[in-house]
């Protein structure tokens, strides 16, 4: 009789087992690995983001400006690389395209490097590294990287029709880059997350207006999670540019919101939309993002 029962309550915890792991695997991706999240040791994550930015007006003057229209695309790749799922490896590559001069926001998709008004190619890559630094936070994380810039110039084709300004590329700087993440279930449906992301720009200070100065940038995400495969959010971020070489100090707040889809069990997508409310030295434009992430 008492071998009976401890056979019954063995298949009971085994069956109660598997099916506490079920639950387990049930869970989506975009409410597992947040950015908050290491990889496992040979997982890998690839993600496809697309920022549209475009502005007709700015802190610089009043009134309605010609418009102008910034495209960027990064694939940001990582791997995890330790057994004990604390240490990440990547490579951050950014393509840009941008057009001026009241050129329609999306001809930066055309890609036809027309004299005074456009510009693209890819512009920088970086070697990353992504960690948790205190055991018994497991939800926080630190992204550190090196920006390397492949640009010539920040600005080309100095023409009349720009107001006597160039197409504007991407930083000519190294940037040192570290990002602090971390997350907090409020429950199943709700979740906070937080980042800081603090950039020392160095290089040539006649090189760019961004060399030799600080960028503070923290932001607040809450989201809700309707079903397990889908989540709505909003957001509120806060830049502060700190120089200490050019004479040139910037800040901006934007807000906005978006959603994220779990299309499959590799792969998410998600759309975000943010207007720059106020700010110094700054565009007060929209942008319109869309990413794809892949985690296998």
């Amino acid at each position: 009789m008492k071998k009976t029962l401890t056979l019954v309550t063995i298949i009971a915890l085994s069956f109660s087992g598997f099916a506490q792991e079920e639950k387990e695997e049930q869970k989506s991706n975009i409410q597992t690995y947040t950015p908050s999240k290491l990889l496992k040791k040979g997982q890998w994550d690839i993600k496809w983001f697309n920022n549209l930015y475009t502005q007709t007006k700015s802190t610089f003057s009043s009134g309605k400006e010609a418009r102008q229209t910034f495209f960027t695309s990064t694939v940001d790749v990582f791997t995890g690389v330790s057994e004990s799922s604390k240490v990440n490896i990547g490579l951050l590559l950014e393509f840009r395209s941008n057009v001026v001069a009241d050129r329609d926001a999306l001809d930066v998709f055309s890609f036809d490097g027309e004299k005074g008004t456009a510009r693209s190619g890819l512009t920088s890559f970086a070697p990353a590294i992504k960690f948790n630094p205190i055991k018994s936070v497991s939800n926080f994380t630190i992204q550190t990287a090196l920006h390397i810039p492949l640009v010539d110039n920040e600005s080309e084709d100095f023409l009349p029709i720009n107001n006597g300004s160039g197409v504007f590329l991407d930083q000519k700087g190294f940037i040192f880059q570290n990002r602090f993440f971390y997350d907090y279930n409020i429950s199943d449906q709700w979740q906070l997350f937080t980042e800081l992301n603090a950039e020392y720009n160095f290089g040539k200070k006649e090189d760019s207006f961004a060399n030799d100065s600080v960028g503070l940038t923290p932001g607040v995400f809450l989201s809700y999670f309707p079903s397990q495969k889908s989540t709505v959010l909003a957001l509120i971020q806060h830049s502060q540019r700190i120089d200490a070489g050019n004479d040139f100090d910037q800040n901006f707040t934007a807000i906005g919101g978006g959603a994220k889809y779990q299309i499959s069990k590799v792969l998410n997508i998600e759309a975000l939309y943010t207007n720059f409310v106020d700010g110094k030295n700054t565009g007060l434009g929209q942008t319109f993002n869309i990413g794809l992430r892949a985690l296998f």
